[in-house]
């Protein structure tokens, strides 16, 4: 399974949202919905999956779907 799927189960697992919505370009707030709360659950869950830590300042730069993706790519 490449990054963007796991990415797209992860939020599809968090969020109650049709997948269609789930593109790289979608931002998690305006675009999907998620609250503060989804948020911090989603990137728990991005870093569970991945095993790695996500930094609270490189959390603030994470504003859409493809941020991440980015973000796992690059590790």
């Amino acid at each position: 399974m490449d990054v963007f799927e796991t990415v797209k189960k992860i939020i599809l697992d968090q969020i109650d949202i049709d997948e269609s919505f789930i593109t790289l370009e979608a931002d998690f707030i305006e675009d999907l919905g998620a609250d503060s709360l989804d948020l911090a659950e989603m990137v728990m869950s991005f870093e569970d999956e991945f095993d790695l830590e996500i930094e609270d300042e490189e959390i603030e730069q994470i504003k859409t779907v493809g941020d991440v993706v980015e973000y796992f790519k690059n590790r």
